[in-house]
């Protein structure tokens, strides 16, 4: 049986990716792996490794308004986010730590 513990970072971000490749629109189309890229190097430049995650998502069932970003567990959903939302993201990451 798996031992079953608490999750260990403050906030799991988790940025879609999903490319269909020309048919239909998909998050990739907005850039998300630059999106993605932006959001880990924030996270390396304020010291928040450990405590905050990032990572890739595939189909979050909601294409036609992507990309999409979600902060779990506090429930936090981004759409049409553009590598340059990531600012925006940051900030609410950091309200999260702050309340923490």
């Amino acid at each position: 049986m798996h031992k079953h513990s608490e999750m260990p970072y403050v906030a799991h971000v988790f940025v879609c990716t999903n490319d269909r490749r020309g048919d239909g629109k998909s998050c990739a189309d907005n850039n998300s792996l630059l999106a993605k890229a932006k959001l880990k190097q924030a996270v390396d430049e304020k010291g928040w490794k450990g405590r905050v995650r990032i990572s890739t998502s595939g189909c979050m069932g909601l294409c036609g308004n992507g990309s999409h970003v979600m902060i779990y567990p506090q429930k936090v959903w981004f759409s049409e986010v553009l590598p340059d939302d990531v600012d925006e993201i940051v900030s609410a990451i950091e309200r999260i730590l702050a309340d923490e």
